[in-house]
């Protein structure tokens, strides 16, 4: 077998990676994310002397695993967190895992690394009404520069975060009190209405963005991080800020971004009484994803499984 360089591995992997994200088996954003791990080893390994993926020993790949980095703020972080360390081998074992099937090598160095613990998961969170309002309150800080309160908004549209970090100026319709969303890897573009509060403060937001601007691309609503990844983590970044000065998010108590779509789900659920209904304004295609977001136990035997 011919030694296929750590370089021309990607190349060759990243290319079948595009392919299932295309035939919708990988995400976009896992995509993006896996080629820049890599290309971090890359650099890691050529710092070593090492170019070629069969040299990719697993006291390498520990190294690198365990390696300094940086945080979003381009701090240096001497000890990466738990889930840096289980992205950064999960971007590895798909490397060589693909690697291997492409015939590019026979290296498994990752196979007796010692799993990397989790920690115990916070107890979820069911958002109610005043919960909500409190997110709304602690979100207006900063009005109308801050983006904080436009990205709650579209999360109480029906929003999701990929679709929130790519959304634009260009998608809102406040006279019709609509932003539009092409969608993601997982939902389908569509319509979704804005409450009342959702139209004032995206109006703000929007005008505070456009103020100054005579050409160019529409500006993002939340996020100007340059990769889908960097954006997605970017919203889920912003709404942890919201979560924590409301005092929802604790030590003890984790609150997400889909707590809020759970709460959307179950509002459209009691509102309509239909599954079909949360599944179409949250833009998904199957109706059990849509009872789950909703809380709802359901006979699937009942009515299809997918929405037409």
């Amino acid at each position: 077998m011919a030694r296929t360089k750590i370089k021309n591995a990607l190349l060759s992997v990243a290319r079948v990676w595009r392919q299932r994200a295309a035939d919708g088996e990988l995400s976009l954003e896992t995509v993006i994310l896996y080629t820049q791990v890599v290309e971090r080893l890359l650099r890691f390994a050529e710092a070593q002397g090492v170019t070629y993926l069969d040299d990719v020993s697993a006291q390498l790949a520990a190294y690198f695993i365990d390696a300094p980095g940086h945080d979003r703020h381009q701090g240096i972080i001497l000890n990466p967190a738990a889930g840096t360390r289980r992205q950064r081998r999960s971007a590895l074992e798909a490397l060589f895992t693909e690697a291997r099937a492409l015939g590019l090598t026979r290296a498994a160095p990752l196979v007796d690394l010692p799993p990397i613990p989790r920690s115990p998961r916070k107890q979820g969170t069911e958002l109610t009404d005043p919960d909500v309002q409190l997110l709304r309150f602690h979100a207006e800080r900063g009005m109308p520069a801050t983006r904080h309160a436009a990205l709650l908004a579209l999360l109480l549209a029906g929003l999701h975060t990929a679709e929130i970090a790519s959304a634009t100026t260009d998608d809102l319709d406040l006279t019709e009190a609509e932003v539009w969303t092409n969608g993601a890897t997982r939902t389908r573009g569509r319509s979704c209405h804005l409450d009342e509060w959702g139209v004032q403060v995206l109006w703000l937001r929007r005008t505070h963005l456009l103020r100054g601007t005579e050409s160019g691309p529409p500006p993002r609503l939340v996020t100007a991080a340059s990769s889908a990844y960097r954006s997605q983590a970017s919203v889920c970044s912003g709404f942890g800020d919201i979560a924590r000065r409301s005092g929802l998010a604790t030590r003890e108590r984790r609150v997400e971004p889909k707590d809020v779509t759970r709460y959307v789900a179950r509002k459209i659920f009691s509102d309509t009484g239909q599954l079909s209904e949360v599944a179409r304004r949250l833009g998904l295609s199957s109706l059990d994803a849509a009872a789950a977001l909703a809380g709802h136990r359901w006979n699937p035997g009942d009515a299809g499984g997918e929405v037409a």
